[in-house]
């Protein structure tokens, strides 16, 4: 079992910044893949990002546009989301994910096993 809490989420005018963490604990994250995903209300879930265990290969979904960028540090069991530019259109509830690399790496909420409880992220116009 691995535990995931998200922070750094909050309320931000549009154009502004913001850095979500997911720190993990209960097992080794060196051990599997990672992602961002979030939930706008009346929406589907969405992947916002995912990262391989190693950090050499990223996804972006589309509506990221270059503005967010993933990383992970498997030494402090850790994995972030910079946001800048942020839209009000990006409002919602972002989720740290964690996947065992033997279940293989994607981006969709079913390739995941393990999710944190979300962190807001609301932003004004």
């Amino acid at each position: 079992q691995v535990q995931l809490v998200e922070s750094g989420g909050g309320l931000v005018q549009a154009g502004g910044s913001l850095n979500l963490t997911c720190a993990a604990s209960g097992r080794t994250l060196s051990r599997f893949h990672m992602g961002w995903f979030r939930q706008a209300p009346g929406k589907e879930r969405e992947v916002v990002a995912a990262i391989t265990w190693s950090g050499q290969t990223t996804y972006y979904a589309d509506f990221v546009q270059g503005r967010f960028i993933i990383s992970r540090d498997n030494a402090k069991n850790t994995q972030y989301l910079q946001m800048n530019s942020l839209k009000p259109e990006d409002t919602a509830v972002y989720f740290c994910t964690a996947n065992p690399i033997g279940s293989g790496y994607g981006q969709r909420p079913s390739d995941f096993n393990y999710w944190g409880q979300g962190t807001q992220v609301t932003v004004s116009s």
